[in-house]
Parts: C-alpha cells; structure tokens; sequence
C-alpha cells in the first residue's frame, strides 16, 4: 500500500459488517486509511482487535481483517461511530461524535443486537454524553441494546496489553452467552447502503483511528 494509496482512502466510508439479531455489534472509533484502503476493518498492522477476539474466546481461530465476513457466523458484527476515515481518530470533531452517536443509536435499534460493543471508552463518553463512563458494563442501553465499552485495541493505545484486553474482551463473552447455530441471511448496511452477505444468529430474535 502505496502513501498515495493511503491519502486517497481520507474520509472514505467502509460497510459495515452486520446482520439482525447479533450477539455483539462491535463499534470502533472510525476507519483508519488502512481500512478505508483495503475495506477491511480494524485493517491497520498495529491494531489488536483481532487478536484479541481470538484469544478471548469469540472466534475459534485468529480471523485476517479479510475475513470479516465470517463474523456474522459467530453472532458478530463491526460498525463505527463515526463512518468517515482519517489518520487519527483525534482529527475528528466533537460533533461527529454526537452525531454519529444518534446515527449508531437508530442502526442498533433496526438491527436488534444483544450487545453493543463500542471499542473505545473515550469515544462512548463523547458521542452519548456519558463524560464518567468507564471500561465495562454500562447502566444504559442504546437502541435497545445492553451497552459494554472495551479498551481500543489501537497500538497506540499503551495503556492495554493483548492479555489485558483479552481479559475484559472476555469478560463480555461470559456476559454474552454461548453461541447458538447460525443460519445464512443477506443484509444492508443501514449505514453505507452496500449489501454484505451475512448470517443471522437463529439465537436472537429480530432482524482509532489506526483500525
């Protein structure tokens, strides 16, 4: 991936992975160039996310970020709260949070996830006025959806180790519940408008940047 290549991808929008009735909607800060070049998120060399989700149990093996389409296979899906791509999460606006914070509240409420995940405390406390949340269970729902916020797994986020992350990633998968088997079901991105062909847990019922 060529730096031209990488400007070029600047304030693109990535489809969302998704599906009706998912066990967690996993919500980043927004695409980072990686991601918004490839299309794939969470795309960036750095980023832990998924890692992560390996080794806190949610998938059996470790996913490449071009196999996010196998997540709705588990019962997971990956949005954003904020769609366009930049750099740095920091080059964006406060009011693309709360905005984008009203847009993800209205995706989770038609899409009928069981959790939202949002992977970014900071993120979660601009974009719903929640200036003293902290990592883990939220008393709030959004859409519907019981609310968990997860460290970044950005590798500038130093504060957190795989392991750590692993462990609180974790922690949500205890909450969550175990799997149920999935069934095939095309879906749109209420988001982007790009179809992604996607599974629906029979389950469930109803429908930083450097990611």
């Amino acid at each position: 991936m060529t730096p031209e290549e990488l400007l070029a991808a600047r304030d693109r929008v990535v489809p969302d992975v998704v599906a009706g009735g998912l066990r967690v909607l996993f919500c980043g800060i927004n695409p980072s160039l990686m991601t918004a070049a490839t299309g794939h998120h969470f795309a960036h060399p750095g980023n832990r996310f998924w890692p992560v989700l390996h080794r806190s149990g949610f998938t059996p093996r470790q996913l490449k970020p071009s196999e996010q389409d196998q997540l709705p296979g588990y019962g997971l899906g990956i949005t954003n709260v904020v769609a366009r791509a930049t750099a740095r999460a920091d080059e964006l606006e406060a009011e693309e949070f709360r905005a984008g914070g009203r847009v993800l509240s209205a995706k989770v409420e038609e899409l009928g996830p069981l959790w939202l995940a949002v992977v970014g405390v900071t993120a979660y406390r601009t974009a719903f006025g929640e200036r003293r949340a902290r990592i883990g269970p939220q008393e709030r729902t959004i859409g519907g959806a019981r609310v968990w916020a997860l460290p970044n797994p950005s590798g500038l986020n130093a504060h957190w180790t795989v392991a750590t992350m692993a462990d609180e990633y974790a922690r949500l998968l205890a909450a969550v519940g175990p799997a149920g088997t999935p069934e095939p079901r095309p879906t749109r991105s209420p988001q982007g408008g790009s179809t992604t062909v996607t599974s629906t847990p029979n389950s469930q019922p109803g429908p930083s940047s450097s990611r």
